[in-house]
């Protein structure tokens, strides 16, 4: 067997010219998977017999394009692969076999992509830390007393660690970014509306945004081609069928303005903000220029977030029933039947969102709480347009600090949520974001840096991302995970 390449590129090029194949591609990462992930968790099932199918049909290819020709992908567990388990990582859909792929699967096989393995996840995507899975918790392979953030953790971890090239994972309140930051990978929240949500498992509709992470920034750009672009399946999405930043990227950032919020930055732990003003720095040696912004009402984005998200959570799972999906539980009445089955199938995380959705919800406290959530939401968006008035994108933190131990905060939800601090206001407003690794702090960790910019100019964000990963040399971006 050939060893695998180390990125999508360079890998999908060899074996579209026949220098490697596909199926060499596809049991490499298998049996990277096999040796790595008792250590991680961050695989919930592989998809062998499947995915050697497909390996071999590539290889027998007579037409040979494809971005993602022959490479292998992961994907969060919470995205429908036709034929394949799809449990969202909760007991209450385990055993559910989906009878349909969602479009972005669909969209990265009919780019090449081979999918092996569906990636571990907090419950429903409910968490920061990835210790909310029915599953159990994965581990950050850069140390495995440490989270690998949450809730795409499976995916971050899986790419860190070499069992695959591209990850796909989900965002609803910095599902992307956190696990990105937290284990030294780039990863890229679209803009709301730029990616199809057919087929993925919903948290909270208006809020949820799939996208890719991958160890470079041609790769991620490689894969966020393959997946965005409008869908008639999902009315949310933008009407640009077609969307293509790999042949645009340059890492030429002159003139552009970098906005800054300085108290992002003075409230994050002292390794962090040393990196993170390390490239600042780097970026106006760039040339770039940096211009001091202010983003009002950000402040208020966790409690608006939390409330907005829970709500449309507590109508999203009111499906799960034991009746259509999954668990059943036996009750003598019908009512009694739904009690017990989402009482069994639900874990602690998700019933205590959904009771603070269904309160927020309930007669008597939709205006005091949902609307008011909404109506500040709205200023939350015109604060960051008023922004983009004075510069190009935004720079700052991920999170306060880089990834934390196992069971540290899992005790205190409110500790825990407050980690969401600087990612949920951009999945409130809708914007693009991205978590590009800047550096290694001094106890091994990586740190990543948080991008943002207007609403569909991810091209932005891919260049200045690329800028970086040109300018930091020495910056080793695989985990010395075992294996």
């Amino acid at each position: 067997m050939q060893k695998i390449k180390n990125h999508a590129e360079e890998l999908a090029s060899q074996i579209r010219d026949g220098s490697f194949k596909a199926v060499d591609a596809v049991e490499s990462s298998l049996d990277k998977i096999q040796k790595k992930n008792s250590a991680l968790n961050a695989i919930i099932s592989t998809l062998n017999e499947r995915a050697l199918d497909r390996a071999q049909q590539i290889d027998k290819a007579t037409t040979r394009n494809g971005k993602l020709f022959g490479v292998p992908v992961v994907v969060k567990d919470n995205f429908c692969v036709e034929g394949s388990q799809t449990t969202a990582g909760s007991k209450i859909l385990k055993g559910f076999v989906s009878n349909y792929s969602a479009t972005v699967i669909e969209r990265l096989e009919a780019q090449g992509a081979v999918v092996i393995a569906k990636a571990n996840m907090d419950e429903f995507a409910m968490g920061s830390s990835n210790e909310n899975s029915a599953y159990g918790a994965v581990k950050n392979p850069w140390n495995e007393a440490c989270v690998p953030g949450g809730s795409s953790g499976g995916s971050a971890a899986a790419v860190a660690s070499e069992m695959a090239p591209i990850a796909l994972g989900t965002d609803t309140g910095g599902s992307i970014r956190l696990p990105a930051h937290y284990c030294g990978v780039y990863g890229l929240k679209p803009t709301y509306g730029r990616v199809s949500r057919y087929g993925i498992v919903a948290f909270a509709s208006s809020l949820d945004q799939a996208g890719p992470m991958a160890r470079s920034v041609r790769d991620l750009s490689l894969a966020y081609d393959s997946v965005a672009g409008f869908d008639h399946k999902d009315s949310t999405t933008y009407t640009e069928t077609a969307v293509d930043t790999y042949s645009k990227l340059t890492s030429n950032i002159k003139g552009k303005r970098i906005g800054v919020v300085t108290s992002h930055i003075e409230n994050v732990d002292q390794n962090n903000k040393e990196l993170i003003t390390k490239a600042i720095d780097t970026l106006k040696s760039l040339g770039a220029t940096v211009v001091e912004i202010d983003l009002p009402y950000t402040e208020n984005s966790i409690s608006v977030y939390y409330m907005i998200a829970t709500s449309e959570a507590s109508s999203n799972l009111a499906r799960y029933d034991g009746i259509r999906y999954g668990v059943r539980a036996e009750g003598a009445t019908l009512d009694e039947l739904y009690e017990n089955s989402r009482g069994l199938g639900f874990g602690p995380e998700v019933k205590r969102r959904i009771m603070l959705g269904t309160y927020a919800l309930s007669s008597g406290y939709y205006d005091a709480y949902y609307k008011k959530a909404c109506q500040v939401r709205r200023l939350i968006k015109n604060g960051f347009q008023a922004a983009f008035e004075k510069c190009d994108l935004i720079v700052g933190p991920v999170a306060t600090s880089s990834a934390f131990k196992l069971t540290e905060r899992s005790q205190d939800p409110l500790k825990m949520y407050l980690n969401d601090i600087y990612t949920t206001s951009i999945n409130l407003a809708g914007l693009p974001a991205l978590s590009a690794p800047i550096g290694i702090q001094k106890d091994g960790l990586p740190v990543g840096l948080h991008l943002i910019a207007k609403a569909y100019d991810e091209q932005v964000l891919l260049n200045v991302a690329l800028s970086l990963e040109e300018a930091l040399p020495g910056f080793e971006r695989t985990a010395g995970v075992r294996g």
